[in-house]
């Protein structure tokens, strides 16, 4: 496996695709704010609760997608702390925003590190707005 500083950015024919929680307030406004480079390509936004080729497609690979969003470049998906580190390191440095993204997940370690609070946060608030988890292993 490569270090973060050697990851590049997938050519135009690869897939980068983001599989994220549609329900939840933290996930849309995340998804929302995040820029991606120009040369990196077209990020497709996918909503993990309504039925698509990518869903399936981690179900199979038995990703759980309420333990964590999970991101596609080319043929690799990666999930939780990695998916947050990488789309991290596609991204822009412009805007508040994506400069604060930079600074906390381009590290693998801190990103791994600071991932179970931000999933607990979104679990938290889950609960208080009644919201179902996605499920998407048992369906």
């Amino acid at each position: 496996m490569s270090r973060s500083n050697d990851f590049q950015a997938p050519d135009e024919a690869r897939r980068l695709r983001l599989v994220y929680d549609g329900d939840c307030p933290i996930c849309r406004r995340y998804v929302r704010w995040q820029r991606i480079r120009r040369d990196v390509g077209e990020l497709e936004l996918i909503d993990g609760r309504q039925a698509s080729e990518a869903r399936r497609e981690l179900s199979a690979q038995g990703i759980d997608l309420d333990q964590g969003f999970a991101l596609q470049v080319g043929d690799r998906w990666y999930h939780g702390s990695e998916a947050l580190h990488r789309l991290t390191l596609l991204g822009t440095r412009s805007g508040v925003f994506n400069r604060l993204m930079y600074r906390l997940f381009a590290s693998p370690r801190r990103a791994a590190r600071l991932y179970p609070g931000l999933k607990a946060c979104r679990n938290g608030l889950l609960r208080l707005c009644r919201i179902p988890p996605i499920d998407n292993l048992r369906r």
